[in-house]
């Protein structure tokens, strides 16, 4: 990544794509609360779900970590 975008820039970066805030979030599988909050400065994006917005729309550089429900394991090897 160039550097780290600003609110500005990650607003325009959106419209760039031609997506809005809602598409931007279901596409990731966020909340489009959380995105509108980080882009509106009102959540900094430190942790959990305001952390993952932030590095998605590149407003922060961080790793995003799997939530402690989500699995990567295919569970359909068919044996039960």
């Amino acid at each position: 990544m160039a550097g780290i975008r600003t609110a500005a820039q990650a607003k325009a970066w959106l419209e760039h794509q031609g997506k809005s805030v809602q598409q931007f979030a279901r596409e990731n599988g966020v909340d489009p609360a959380t995105t509108y909050q980080v882009l509106a400065g009102r959540k900094k994006g430190k942790r959990g779900e305001a952390h993952k917005v932030a590095v998605l729309l590149g407003m922060k550089d961080g790793i995003i970590l799997p939530s402690p429900g989500d699995s990567t394991e295919d569970k359909s090897d068919g044996l039960m």
